[in-house]
C-alpha cells in the first residue's frame, strides 16, 4: 500500500508551522461552519399562523431568508438563523395593509413609521384623491410654499418619482399610491371649476396612463372637495376608463356620505361599470344623524351591483369621528381658485353673507359638513399653522365662538383667515352601531386615513385623529377580542390577503406563504389594545411585538430598530424603464 508522503523541510514548510497553521485555521473554520448551519436569517417557532386565508389558524413556524418566506408551518430539521424567535402564546400574520394612509409628508420627516409600525402595519397605501405627483413646476412650488411644521424640497415631479424618493430616503414601511384625480385635474384646469376640453380631457387620461406605467395602484377621487367637486361623472368615468387599462382599481371618497349617500353610490357604481373598473369605497360610512339609517340600503346596493358582476369593496377605520379640514364646511363655489382667493372672498362683505348664509342651511347640493354635526360643539379643532392659535388646540368651535362673540359661522371665516391654512378638525357624526355593523362585512378592509406619526417633535404641536396611532389595534382589540364580531382568522385576512387582491399584488404580498416577500407581524390577541382618545391621541397601541418587512426586523420586542428596509410597491401596471 502506497504511503502519505511525509512532509519535510525539503516541501517547503515544517511540521511545527504546519501544526501552527491549522491551530490558527480552527477559528476560520468553525466561523465558516457556523455561517453554513445559520442557513436562514429569520426563524420564528411555535407561533399561532394566521396565513391571511381566513382559514382556522394552526400551530406552526416560519423560516425567512433573503427578504422571501421558505416555509411555512412545520419547520424541517436543521434550519437555524441569527434570530431566532419563540412565538409561543402569539399570533403570527402577514404584515398589515393600511388601505387609505395620509403617510406621504410624515414619512418625508421621519419614515419609521412609528404609529403604525407599532401596529403591526408593513405597507401604507397613499394618494386620497390627491396624490404627490403628478406635479407641474408650479404645482411644486405651490407645494414647497405652502408647507406647515414640516418643510421639505420638491424634488420629483412624478407620482413613481416620489415614492422612488421615499425608498431611497429610508422608510420602514413599504409604500403605494394612487394617483389622484384632483392632482391630475389641477396639473391640467388648475382650480378652476369648469369642464375639460377633449384635448384637455386626453391629456388628463394620459397623465393617469403614465403614473399607472409608473406603479400607481389606480385612481382615486376625494369628490366632496374643491377642486374634486367640479369633477362630472363623465370626466371620472374617462379618468378611471384610463387606469382600467392597466389593472388598476377605482377608489373613492364618495360625492356624498350624507344627504345625498345613495346618489353618490349609484355614481359610483356608473363609474365602475362605464369604466369596467374594479371600485373601492374609501372611509364607507353614514355621516349626520339623519342618515344613519341609510347604511343598510347602502350595504344592500353594494352586495347587489356585487351579485350583478361589479368587484366591489370598501374600507373603514374604526371611530365614530371625520377628521378634515375646517375648510370644507365652506361652500365648494367658494372654494375656487385655492386657499387664497377663498380668503379674499370672505374679505367681501356681500360675498361672506352669501357664504354664511349658505353654511348655515342645509343644501343637499354639497356635503355640508356644518350642518351634519348635531351642533358646532361637535366640531373639534386639532391643528392650527399659526403659532398665536395653538391654545385653540382641542377646542370645540363652539367654545371658540362663544369667546369671540361671533357666529359659529363666522368663527370659521375668520379662523381659516387668521391661519392661512384648512385648519385641522375633528367632526363627530356616525353612529356606534354602523361602525359595528360594517366591521362585520366581508368586503371591508381597513386604513387609518391618517398619517403614519410618531410621539415627538413635529408631530406634538397638533392633536391628531386617534385612527393615526389606534385604528387597526382598536380593530383587534376591541372589535374583535373584546365584542367577539368577527374572528381573528377573518379580520387579519382583510387586513392583509383581501387588500393585496384588491391591490393586484396577491402574488407576492399579504399571505404567509412560501416565495412571499417576508413582510410579518407577530402580536398577542390578548393584549393588543389602542391608546390614543380624542383628548390625548399621541398615544401608541401595545401587543404588537415583532414587525418584519422584507425580511428585515423594524420592530423587535415591540421597539423600532431603527430599520429602513421598505420598498415602493408597484401596481399591477407597472412597466419597467430603462
Amino acid at each position: 500500500m502506497k504511503s502519505l508522503p511525509v512532509c519535510k523541510e525539503s516541501c517547503g514548510i515544517s511540521v511545527s508551522r504546519m501544526i501552527a497553521i491549522v491551530i490558527l485555521a480552527i477559528p476560520v473554520l468553525f466561523f465558516l461552519s457556523s455561517c453554513e448551519r445559520h442557513t436562514h436569517d429569520i426563524i420564528i417557532t411555535n407561533g399561532s399562523i394566521y396565513d391571511g386565508t381566513g382559514g382556522t389558524s394552526y400551530n406552526g413556524g416560519i423560516a425567512v431568508r433573503e427578504g422571501r418566506i421558505t416555509h411555512v408551518g412545520e419547520l424541517p430539521d436543521g434550519l437555524s438563523a441569527p434570530e431566532m424567535i419563540d412565538a409561543r402564546g402569539m399570533a403570527v400574520a402577514p404584515g398589515f395593509i393600511n388601505m387609505l394612509s395620509w403617510a406621504d409628508v410624515p414619512l418625508l420627516h421621519d419614515g419609521r413609521s412609528l404609529s403604525n409600525i407599532k401596529q403591526g402595519v408593513t405597507l401604507e397605501v397613499m394618494g386620497e384623491g390627491w396624490s404627490m405627483g403628478p406635479f407641474t413646476d408650479r404645482m411644486a412650488l405651490e407645494r414647497e410654499e405652502d408647507q406647515g411644521d414640516i418643510t421639505y424640497d420638491v424634488t420629483w415631479r412624478t407620482l413613481g418619482g416620489f415614492l422612488e424618493h421615499l425608498e431611497e430616503r429610508g422608510v420602514s414601511t413599504n409604500v403605494a399610491s394612487f394617483v389622484g384625480a384632483t392632482t391630475v385635474r389641477i396639473y391640467v384646469l388648475g382650480r378652476d371649476d369648469r369642464a375639460p376640453s377633449s384635448d384637455e380631457l386626453a391629456k388628463m387620461q394620459g397623465l393617469v396612463r403614465e403614473a399607472m406605467q409608473e406603479g400607481a395602484m389606480g385612481l382615486s377621487t376625494a369628490l366632496i372637495y374643491a377642486p374634486a367637486w367640479y369633477a362630472d361623472t363623465g370626466e371620472l368615468i374617462a379618468l378611471a376608463s384610463a387606469a382600467a387599462e392597466y389593472g388598476g382599481v377605482y377608489a373613492t371618497h364618495l360625492r356624498s356620505e350624507g344627504d345625498r349617500f345613495l346618489e353618490a353610490i349609484e355614481e359610483m357604481l356608473q363609474i365602475a361599470e362605464e369604466a369596467g373598473i374594479a371600485a373601492h369605497i374609501h372611509h364607507l360610512k353614514a355621516a349626520g344623524t339623519e342618515n344613519w339609517h341609510k347604511i343598510d340600503e347602502v350595504i344592500d346596493r353594494v352586495e347587489q351591483a356585487q351579485r350583478d358582476g361589479l368587484d366591489i369593496t370598501a374600507n373603514m377605520y374604526m371611530y365614530t369621528a371625520a377628521s378634515t379640514q375646517l375648510s370644507a364646511v365652506v361652500p365648494p363655489w367658494a372654494r375656487e381658485g385655492g386657499r387664497r382667493i377663498m380668503i379674499e372672498r370672505f374679505q367681501n362683505p356681500v360675498i361672506r353673507a352669501e357664504i354664511i348664509e349658505e353654511m348655515e342651511r342645509p343644501d343637499p347640493e354639497w356635503e355640508n359638513f356644518f350642518q351634519m354635526v348635531s351642533s358646532p360643539d361637535d366640531i373639534t379643532l386639532v391643528g392650527f399653522r399659526s403659532d398665536q392659535l395653538q391654545h385653540f388646540i382641542g377646542w370645540s368651535l363652539a367654545e371658540v365662538a362663544e369667546l369671540r362673540g361671533t357666529s359659529p359661522a363666522e368663527t370659521v371665516l375668520d379662523l381659516i383667515t387668521e391661519d392661512d391654512s384648512g385648519i385641522s378638525a375633528v367632526y363627530h357624526l356616525m353612529s356606534e352601531e354602523n361602525v359595528e355593523r360594517q366591521v362585520q362585512l366581508p368586503w371591508m378592509t381597513f386604513g387609518s386615513d391618517g398619517g403614519s406619526i410618531a410621539a415627538e417633535g413635529v408631530f406634538l404641536n397638533r392633536n391628531p385623529h386617534p385612527r393615526a396611532y389606534g385604528n387597526f389595534a382598536r380593530l383587534l382589540g376591541h372589535y374583535v377580542r373584546d365584542l367577539g364580531l368577527v374572528t381573528l382568522e377573518d379580520a387579519v385576512h382583510r387586513l392583509t390577503a383581501l387588500p393585496a387582491r384588491i391591490l393586484g399584488i396577491d402574488r407576492e404580498r399579504g399571505y404567509l406563504a412560501e416565495g412571499y416577500h417576508a413582510d410579518i407581524a407577530i402580536f398577542d390577541p390578548e393584549e393588543i389594545r389602542d391608546h390614543a382618545t380624542y383628548d390625548n391621541p399621541h398615544q401608541y397601541a401595545t401587543g404588537v411585538y415583532y414587525v418584519f418587512v422584507n425580511g428585515v426586523t423594524v420592530l423587535r420586542n415591540g421597539e423600532h430598530t431603527e430599520a429602513m428596509p421598505g420598498r415602493f410597491v408597484r401596481g399591477p401596471g407597472w412597466q419597467e424603464r430603462d
